[in-house]
């Protein structure tokens, strides 16, 4: 029997399946990265009983994550770039099974710092949302790439979607220590795609800098030219206030809701209902990108997350008026993602853009660990919350403000690059 397949037909017809794998592997491991880390607030409540800490030292373990976990971006971007995807994916996701096993041992706020912040968190971002939309980014069309980063944050959506009733499950059948190492070794799922990913974007810009006659700027070459740009100033600062929104959410949500005299099984559906909604928000700002001007969609979210919190702090405090509030902080928890991926995208190009993204995620973390770090202190010190929320809808409003003056534009290489 004559194959009668072209090799051109053949590529057409495989190109799909490749690049839907490639979007599988990067989503489904910020989907297990993501939702560990987002569901650990479940079990804040259960360490502070454990330990005896309190929830200022414990909520200090959590800061101290999203801290490191936004430090180890650009440099694990950078390795990225330089030795290949897949080895940096291997590391983070065995550091975050590692850190997420051995944290029911811990008794000491140093021992949660190290378990929870350093292992845990700095694995999930090495495996995390810069390095995977880099290399993404390299392995898809441009003209899919909004598509496609709006799929891979769902990814993490997803995780947090699924991760968050699993862990409640699993406290309820065999408590809340075993749980925790059950969601350790779930993580381990992700580590297939190290296959998928990997390669480095530094030797395929090497190659069409050759093309076009151009040296291929250095990672400092591209970190000064970043940081001597407005418009990425603007993005990282816009993006520590998303930052202190989110980790103050993930880690506090349910102590917030406890707060309320609702039952625990709420906060752990809020997080669901938050990870579920962010699926939509994140394709729907994925769909979005490249066809409205990214730093209005960026302004529009942090518009929305503050009226939200406003309201909300106006409401009565029933189930149903939480999962209402759950749904639309889902639809702009990390819908931002896209958005500021392709911001530093379209500016630089996809040469040093983990390294680069990376840096904007560190900003993104600063404001996780006063997210993270501030509520706890807060509670502690005032038996509320309110004046987070207050910090929150301000921080919301300067974060809508400063993304206006963004220039969405390509810039030109620095002339002492050129060959």
């Amino acid at each position: 029997m004559t194959n009668n397949t072209t090799p051109q037909a053949a590529a057409r017809s495989a190109a799909p399946l490749a690049l839907w794998l490639v979007l599988l592997a990067a989503a489904g491991t910020f989907a297990m990265t993501m939702g560990t880390r987002q569901t650990m607030g479940l079990f804040l409540s259960a360490l502070n009983t454990s330990t005896g800490l309190g929830i200022g030292s414990i909520s200090l373990a959590f800061a101290f994550g999203q801290l490191w976990w936004g430090l180890t971006q650009p440099f694990a971007g950078a390795v990225a770039d330089r030795i290949g995807t897949g080895r940096v994916i291997l590391l983070g996701v065995a550091l975050v099974a590692l850190g997420t096993f051995i944290t029911p041992y811990m008794a000491t706020t140093a021992g949660l710092i190290f378990a929870i912040g350093l292992l845990a968190a700095g694995g999930a971002g090495m495996a995390g949302p810069s390095v995977l939309m880099a290399a993404t980014a390299r392995l898809v069309p441009l003209q899919k790439r909004g598509l496609a980063s709006g799929i891979v944050n769902a990814g993490g959506s997803f995780g947090q979607f699924v991760m968050a009733p699993i862990a409640i499950s699993l406290t309820a059948a065999v408590g809340w220590a075993s749980a925790m190492q059950w969601l350790g070794v779930l993580v381990l799922l992700a580590l297939p795609a190290m296959w998928v990913l990997k390669g480095n974007s530094n030797a395929l810009a090497a190659q069409a800098a050759a093309a076009s006659g151009q040296k291929a700027l250095t990672a400092r070459e591209a970190i000064a030219q970043a940081l001597a740009t407005p418009s990425y100033r603007y993005l990282a600062a816009g993006f520590l206030v998303c930052g202190f929104h989110v980790a103050f959410l993930a880690t506090h949500l349910p102590g917030v809701i406890a707060a309320c005299g609702l039952a625990p099984e709420v906060g752990g559906w809020s997080l669901a209902v938050i990870g579920l909604f962010n699926i939509v928000g994140s394709l729907g700002m994925g769909w979005a990108v490249g066809r409205w001007r990214m730093k209005s969609l960026l302004s529009l979210l942090y518009t929305v997350r503050g009226l939200a919190v406003l309201i909300f702090l106006f409401a009565p405090k029933t189930p149903a008026v939480v999962l209402y509030f759950a749904a639309v902080m889902g639809i702009t928890f990390l819908s931002t993602v896209p958005p500021t991926a392709g911001l530093v995208a379209k500016m630089f190009g996809t040469a040093n853009m983990a390294m680069l993204l990376g840096i904007v995620m560190l900003s993104h973390q600063v404001g996780g660990f006063l997210g993270a770090y501030l509520g706890g202190s807060v509670f502690q010190a005032t038996g509320s919350y309110d004046w987070v929320w207050y910090i929150d809808i301000a921080l919301a409003l300067g974060a809508a403000l400063v993304n206006l003056p963004i220039r969405e534009a390509h810039l030109a290489r620095p002339a002492a690059t050129a060959a």
